[in-house]
C-alpha cells in the first residue's frame, strides 16, 4: 500500500492511493480540507485536518488503517455529491 502518484495544483495536494478502500485524496493547504474518494465511488470532505496529520497519513505503512483511526472518526465530515 502507499501513494502511487502525487500531483500539486496550487494549494491542493492530490494523491492516488494504493489501498483496499481509498482511491484518491485531495488535501487543500489553504483551508486544511481533505477529500477522500473511495473505491465504491463515494466522496467525503473532512474539515480542519492539520497538515501534519495528512503528512503522517501519506507516510503511514497502511493509509487505510491510519485514515480509519486518525481521520475518519476524528474530524467533522460531509458526503459530497
Amino acid at each position: 500500500m502507499g501513494v502511487k502518484h502525487q500531483k500539486i495544483e496550487g494549494t491542493k495536494i492530490i494523491n492516488e492511493i494504493d489501498s483496499t478502500n481509498i482511491v484518491k485524496t485531495t488535501y487543500d493547504t489553504a483551508d486544511n480540507s481533505l477529500i477522500a474518494e473511495f473505491k465504491n465511488g463515494t466522496k467525503y470532505e473532512y474539515e480542519q485536518v492539520p497538515h501534519n496529520v495528512y503528512a503522517e497519513f501519506r507516510l503511514s505503512e497502511s493509509q487505510g488503517k491510519y485514515f480509519n483511526s486518525k481521520i475518519s472518526k476524528v474530524y467533522k465530515y460531509k458526503k459530497l455529491p
